[in-house]
Protein backbone atom coordinates (compact mmCIF):
# COMPACT_ATOMS: atom_id res chain seq x y z
CA UNK A 1 0.00 0.00 0.00
CA UNK A 2 1.19 3.56 -0.74
CA UNK A 3 0.53 5.95 2.15
CA UNK A 4 0.18 9.72 1.89
CA UNK A 5 2.54 11.54 4.34
CA UNK A 6 -0.25 12.40 6.79
CA UNK A 7 -1.56 8.84 6.88
CA UNK A 8 1.91 7.44 7.38
CA UNK A 9 2.57 9.91 10.19
CA UNK A 10 -0.49 8.52 11.91
CA UNK A 11 0.86 5.01 11.44
CA UNK A 12 4.20 6.02 12.95
CA UNK A 13 2.31 7.37 15.94
CA UNK A 14 0.60 4.00 16.13
CA UNK A 15 3.97 2.27 16.22
CA UNK A 16 4.93 4.38 19.22
CA UNK A 17 1.79 3.31 21.04
CA UNK A 18 1.02 0.08 22.87
CA UNK A 19 -0.33 -1.37 19.62
CA UNK A 20 2.96 -0.47 17.98
CA UNK A 21 4.85 -2.45 20.59
CA UNK A 22 2.70 -5.45 19.69
CA UNK A 23 3.71 -5.03 16.04
CA UNK A 24 7.37 -4.84 17.11
CA UNK A 25 7.07 -8.06 19.08
CA UNK A 26 5.22 -9.80 16.25
CA UNK A 27 7.92 -8.75 13.77
CA UNK A 28 10.68 -9.93 16.09
CA UNK A 29 8.94 -13.28 16.53
CA UNK A 30 8.53 -13.65 12.75
CA UNK A 31 12.19 -12.78 12.24
CA UNK A 32 13.36 -15.34 14.79
CA UNK A 33 11.36 -17.96 12.94
CA UNK A 34 12.48 -16.83 9.50
CA UNK A 35 16.16 -16.63 10.36
CA UNK A 36 16.22 -20.37 11.01
CA UNK A 37 15.89 -20.92 7.25
CA UNK A 38 18.67 -18.54 6.17
CA UNK A 39 20.55 -18.04 3.98
CA UNK A 40 17.86 -17.10 1.47
CA UNK A 41 18.50 -16.93 -2.26
CA UNK A 42 16.73 -13.56 -2.26
CA UNK A 43 14.69 -11.23 -0.11
CA UNK A 44 11.83 -9.11 -1.46
CA UNK A 45 11.76 -5.46 -0.34
CA UNK A 46 8.61 -3.48 -1.30
CA UNK A 47 9.02 0.05 -2.57
CA UNK A 48 8.03 3.40 -1.09
CA UNK A 49 7.77 6.81 -2.83
CA UNK A 50 10.89 8.96 -3.11
CA UNK A 51 10.27 12.72 -2.97
CA UNK A 52 13.28 13.80 -5.04
CA UNK A 53 15.05 15.49 -2.12
CA UNK A 54 16.00 12.97 0.57
CA UNK A 55 14.85 9.57 1.64
CA UNK A 56 11.81 9.09 3.82
CA UNK A 57 12.09 7.29 7.17
CA UNK A 58 10.38 4.27 5.58
CA UNK A 59 12.93 4.11 2.77
CA UNK A 60 15.71 4.46 5.33
CA UNK A 61 14.29 1.60 7.37
CA UNK A 62 13.68 -0.81 4.48
CA UNK A 63 16.95 -0.16 2.65
CA UNK A 64 19.22 -0.31 5.68
CA UNK A 65 17.50 -3.45 6.91
CA UNK A 66 17.96 -5.09 3.51
CA UNK A 67 21.63 -4.12 3.57
CA UNK A 68 21.95 -5.52 7.10
CA UNK A 69 20.49 -8.86 6.02
CA UNK A 70 22.84 -9.01 3.04
CA UNK A 71 25.92 -8.00 5.05
CA UNK A 72 25.17 -10.66 7.68
CA UNK A 73 24.87 -13.35 5.00
CA UNK A 74 21.17 -13.95 5.64
CA UNK A 75 20.44 -13.42 1.94
CA UNK A 76 22.49 -13.74 -1.23
CA UNK A 77 20.43 -11.28 -3.29
CA UNK A 78 17.96 -8.44 -2.85
CA UNK A 79 14.91 -7.77 -5.02
CA UNK A 80 13.56 -4.23 -4.67
CA UNK A 81 10.04 -3.81 -6.02
CA UNK A 82 8.01 -0.84 -7.17
CA UNK A 83 7.14 1.30 -10.17
CA UNK A 84 6.73 5.10 -10.17
CA UNK A 85 3.50 5.46 -8.22
CA UNK A 86 3.23 8.68 -6.21
CA UNK A 87 6.25 10.50 -7.66
CA UNK A 88 8.16 10.28 -10.99
CA UNK A 89 10.90 8.19 -9.38
CA UNK A 90 10.84 4.44 -10.00
CA UNK A 91 10.86 3.16 -6.43
CA UNK A 92 12.75 -0.07 -7.00
CA UNK A 93 15.55 1.71 -8.89
CA UNK A 94 15.88 4.34 -6.18
CA UNK A 95 16.19 1.69 -3.47
CA UNK A 96 18.64 -0.44 -5.45
CA UNK A 97 20.82 2.63 -6.09
CA UNK A 98 20.90 3.42 -2.38
CA UNK A 99 21.68 -0.22 -1.53
CA UNK A 100 24.58 -0.27 -3.98
CA UNK A 101 25.94 2.91 -2.39
CA UNK A 102 25.74 1.22 1.01
CA UNK A 103 27.86 -1.66 -0.26
CA UNK A 104 25.69 -4.31 -1.91
CA UNK A 105 27.34 -5.41 -5.19
CA UNK A 106 25.24 -4.51 -8.24
CA UNK A 107 25.17 -8.12 -9.45
CA UNK A 108 23.23 -9.07 -6.31
CA UNK A 109 20.59 -6.37 -6.78
CA UNK A 110 17.41 -6.87 -8.82
CA UNK A 111 14.53 -4.50 -9.53
CA UNK A 112 10.91 -5.39 -10.16
CA UNK A 113 9.44 -2.31 -11.85
CA UNK A 114 5.85 -3.31 -12.57
CA UNK A 115 4.18 -3.35 -9.15
CA UNK A 116 1.96 -0.44 -8.14
CA UNK A 117 0.44 -1.95 -4.99
CA UNK A 118 1.92 -3.82 -2.03
CA UNK A 119 0.43 -7.20 -2.93
CA UNK A 120 1.86 -6.78 -6.42
CA UNK A 121 5.25 -5.97 -4.86
CA UNK A 122 5.24 -9.37 -3.22
CA UNK A 123 3.82 -11.49 -6.03
CA UNK A 124 5.65 -10.00 -9.01
CA UNK A 125 8.93 -10.10 -7.08
CA UNK A 126 8.26 -13.73 -6.24
CA UNK A 127 7.86 -14.46 -9.95
CA UNK A 128 11.05 -12.51 -10.73
CA UNK A 129 12.87 -14.58 -8.13
CA UNK A 130 11.63 -17.80 -9.72
CA UNK A 131 12.66 -16.60 -13.17
CA UNK A 132 16.19 -16.14 -11.82
CA UNK A 133 16.30 -19.63 -10.34
CA UNK A 134 15.90 -18.51 -6.72
CA UNK A 135 14.03 -21.03 -4.59
CA UNK A 136 14.43 -19.80 -0.99
CA UNK A 137 12.71 -16.43 -0.82
CA UNK A 138 11.66 -14.16 2.03
CA UNK A 139 9.80 -10.88 2.41
CA UNK A 140 11.70 -8.16 4.25
CA UNK A 141 9.81 -5.04 5.22
CA UNK A 142 8.82 -2.91 8.19
CA UNK A 143 6.56 -4.21 11.00
CA UNK A 144 3.48 -2.39 9.71
CA UNK A 145 3.57 -3.79 6.20
CA UNK A 146 4.71 -7.19 7.44
CA UNK A 147 1.59 -7.47 9.59
CA UNK A 148 -0.78 -7.52 6.61
CA UNK A 149 1.46 -8.94 3.88
CA UNK A 150 1.92 -12.11 5.90
CA UNK A 151 -1.85 -12.65 5.59
CA UNK A 152 -1.62 -12.29 1.80
CA UNK A 153 1.23 -14.81 1.67
CA UNK A 154 -0.67 -17.25 3.87
CA UNK A 155 -3.93 -16.85 1.95
CA UNK A 156 -2.33 -17.89 -1.34
CA UNK A 157 0.08 -20.37 0.25
CA UNK A 158 3.09 -18.73 -1.36
CA UNK A 159 6.46 -20.27 -0.38
CA UNK A 160 7.80 -17.00 1.00
CA UNK A 161 9.42 -16.65 4.42
CA UNK A 162 9.40 -13.54 6.61
CA UNK A 163 12.44 -11.51 7.64
CA UNK A 164 10.86 -8.27 8.91
CA UNK A 165 12.70 -5.36 10.46
CA UNK A 166 13.66 -5.84 14.10
CA UNK A 167 13.45 -2.34 15.51
CA UNK A 168 15.83 -2.93 18.43
CA UNK A 169 18.51 -4.07 15.98
CA UNK A 170 17.80 -1.19 13.60
CA UNK A 171 18.34 1.31 16.43
CA UNK A 172 22.01 0.36 16.80
CA UNK A 173 22.83 0.58 13.08
CA UNK A 174 24.37 3.60 11.38
CA UNK A 175 21.40 4.71 9.31
CA UNK A 176 23.23 7.29 7.22
CA UNK A 177 22.01 8.44 3.80
CA UNK A 178 24.70 8.02 1.11
CA UNK A 179 25.05 10.65 -1.61
CA UNK A 180 23.81 9.24 -4.91
CA UNK A 181 22.71 10.30 -8.39
CA UNK A 182 19.10 9.33 -9.07
CA UNK A 183 18.60 10.91 -12.50
CA UNK A 184 18.41 7.44 -14.07
CA UNK A 185 15.51 6.48 -11.79
CA UNK A 186 13.06 9.14 -13.02
CA UNK A 187 10.23 8.35 -15.43
CA UNK A 188 9.67 11.00 -18.09
CA UNK A 189 6.02 10.17 -18.90
CA UNK A 190 4.93 9.91 -15.25
CA UNK A 191 1.32 10.14 -14.14
CA UNK A 192 0.40 9.68 -10.48
CA UNK A 193 -1.52 6.55 -9.59
CA UNK A 194 -4.07 8.70 -7.74
CA UNK A 195 -4.76 10.50 -11.02
CA UNK A 196 -5.28 7.20 -12.83
CA UNK A 197 -7.27 5.32 -10.19
CA UNK A 198 -9.87 6.50 -7.71
CA UNK A 199 -9.78 5.50 -4.04
CA UNK A 200 -11.79 2.32 -4.52
CA UNK A 201 -9.69 1.24 -7.51
CA UNK A 202 -6.51 1.77 -5.49
CA UNK A 203 -8.00 -0.18 -2.60
CA UNK A 204 -8.80 -3.06 -4.93
CA UNK A 205 -5.21 -2.97 -6.10
CA UNK A 206 -3.96 -3.09 -2.54
CA UNK A 207 -6.11 -6.17 -2.03
CA UNK A 208 -4.47 -7.84 -5.04
CA UNK A 209 -7.44 -7.55 -7.38
CA UNK A 210 -5.32 -6.65 -10.43
CA UNK A 211 -2.60 -9.26 -10.11
CA UNK A 212 -2.02 -11.45 -13.16
CA UNK A 213 -1.57 -14.86 -11.56
CA UNK A 214 0.40 -17.77 -12.89
CA UNK A 215 -1.86 -20.80 -12.84
CA UNK A 216 0.63 -22.87 -10.86
CA UNK A 217 0.48 -20.38 -7.97
CA UNK A 218 -3.28 -20.72 -7.46
CA UNK A 219 -3.40 -23.89 -5.41
CA UNK A 220 -7.15 -24.51 -5.29
CA UNK A 221 -9.93 -24.80 -7.86
CA UNK A 222 -11.81 -22.08 -6.00
CA UNK A 223 -8.96 -19.60 -6.50
CA UNK A 224 -8.50 -20.61 -10.13
CA UNK A 225 -12.21 -20.01 -10.75
CA UNK A 226 -12.10 -16.67 -8.93
CA UNK A 227 -9.16 -15.35 -10.91
CA UNK A 228 -9.83 -17.15 -14.19
CA UNK A 229 -9.83 -13.88 -16.14
CA UNK A 230 -6.36 -12.96 -14.88
CA UNK A 231 -4.43 -16.23 -15.12
CA UNK A 232 -1.24 -16.91 -17.06
CA UNK A 233 -1.65 -20.57 -18.09
CA UNK A 234 1.04 -22.99 -16.93
CA UNK A 235 1.64 -23.88 -20.59
CA UNK A 236 2.52 -20.29 -21.47
CA UNK A 237 6.17 -19.94 -22.39
CA UNK A 238 8.31 -16.85 -22.48
CA UNK A 239 9.17 -15.76 -25.98
CA UNK A 240 12.86 -16.11 -26.62
CA UNK A 241 14.57 -13.01 -28.07
CA UNK A 242 15.22 -13.32 -31.79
Amino acid sequence: MRFRPLIFSLLISLLLSGCGKMLYRAADKAFQKGVKDQPYDAIIVPGFPYNGQKWDMVLQMRIHWAYYLYSKGFTKNIIFSGSSVATPYIESRVMATYAEALGVPKEHLFTEERAQHSTENVYYSYRLAKDNGFTKIALSTDPIQNSYMRRFIKRFDLPIGLMPTVIDTLKILNLYEPKIDLTHTKRADFQKLSDRENFFERFRGTMGKYIEWHEEDLKTKKLRRKYKNRIVPSSAKKKEPQ
